[in-house]
């Protein structure tokens, strides 16, 4: 069994992925920029021990932020939607 907690980063909390947990059953996460479909879906089933159907990945470019004169950019980072089987549910996410 391969160690999967380095690939999830944690969950994303927002209006919209409260609508897509109560609609769709998809959880939304934080996760690793080099992490795959495939690496996802595996570490997903094996931490929450639930059947995933489906994962759709989007990166999420850094946003430009200022102080004064001084400008930087916050790093980019990874989301995964992760759609569950009917009637699946991850402690923690329900509703």
């Amino acid at each position: 069994m391969k160690d999967y907690h380095h690939l999830i980063k944690g969950p994303v909390i927002s209006e919209k992925t409260h609508n897509l947990r109560a609609v769709g059953n998809k959880v939304t996460f934080r996760v690793s920029v080099k992490a795959n479909k495939i690496e996802i879906r595996k570490a997903i089933e094996d931490l929450f021990k639930v059947k995933v159907l489906g994962v759709n990945t989007v990166r999420v470019r850094g946003k430009k932020k200022r102080m004064g004169r001084i400008e930087g950019v916050r790093p980019d980072w990874k989301k995964a939607v992760v759609t569950l089987a009917p009637g699946e549910k991850i402690p923690g996410f329900e509703m």
